[in-house]
């Protein structure tokens, strides 16, 4: 599989984050992408104003990227806010090669700048691209190891990671050049990572590391972005490496989990599949 990350820098408003969103994704089918990864938020930017978001905004701004999938014959992922039962969650959007919702996933580990605005989500990713199983975190959730975890014992060969940062500038200087943590979860999974940031200035004083990436099972970076410009960058996956070996042996060892790790995996099979229902995208 060919995949894509979208470093973004933001626009100020939806429409502007569309318009950078259809030209990166045209980018990425001349680029012979089977699928494309844009960062959290990248309908709004991650620094908008969430309380005056209209639910219905975000639905047109969907129709239109669903509309980019369908026509350039990708499969799309799509960092967004969404509203769902009169709450407003951090939430990433998959749309397969013909423009379908495939998948819905919230963020259920919020910063505390999240939950000024977002309603913590209840499930695990997993869902299928061309028929490779995947998984999926949000930003902040790269800390909490269980979620990929879990997600690569049931299966998931490739981690799909939509961020926004919004650190001091400091912080994000620290993060440069990839020191932020993210190929250990390549490895300990022996599956592919794709992250998706966005980059430079975000208002108040912060900003973004950019440093989007590509990460085979044994940390290579097959891609890299830098610090300073948006852009899309591409790597072809030999999904034979994507043994998620290492997950699988937990399955089993030490046995008094074994039953557990199953009935958690049986719990989060049902609740992915119910994802799109939960977020009135069937």
């Amino acid at each position: 599989m060919r995949v894509a990350a979208v470093q973004m820098k933001f626009a100020p408003t939806i429409a502007g984050n569309l318009a950078r969103i259809a030209a990166a994704v045209e980018t990425a089918r001349r680029k012979r992408a089977d699928a494309v990864l844009f960062p959290e938020c990248a309908t709004t930017g991650y620094s908008y104003e969430f309380r005056k978001l209209k639910a219905d905004e975000i639905r047109d701004a969907l129709r239109v990227v669903s509309e980019l999938a369908r026509h350039a014959r990708i499969n799309l992922l799509l960092g967004t806010p969404l509203s769902s039962g009169g709450r407003l969650y951090n939430s990433l959007v998959v749309f397969d090669r013909a423009g379908r919702p495939l998948h819905c996933y919230a963020k259920c580990q919020l910063t505390e700048l999240d939950r000024k605005s977002f309603t913590p989500g209840d499930g695990i990713a997993l869902f299928e691209l061309d028929g490779v199983p995947c998984t999926a975190i949000v930003c902040h959730e790269r800390r909490y190891p269980e979620l990929v975890r879990l997600a690569a014992m049931a299966g998931a060969r490739i981690l799909f990671h939509p961020n926004a940062g919004l650190d001091a500038p400091a912080v994000s200087k620290a993060k440069r050049g990839g020191r932020d943590g993210i190929d250990v979860r390549a490895f300990e999974n022996a599956i592919y990572y794709v992250f998706a940031n966005s980059v430079g200035p975000q208002g108040g004083g912060r900003w973004s590391a950019g440093d989007s990436k590509i990460v085979a099972p044994d940390r290579t970076r097959l891609a890299l972005a830098d610090n300073a410009k948006a852009s899309v960058i591409v790597a072809e996956l030999d999904l034979r490496l994507a043994t998620g070996s290492y997950a699988k042996d937990s399955l089993n060892h030490p046995r008094f989990l074994a039953p557990h790790w199953k009935r958690m995996i049986s719990e989060l099979r049902r609740r992915a599949a119910g994802s799109l229902k939960r977020f009135g995208l069937s």
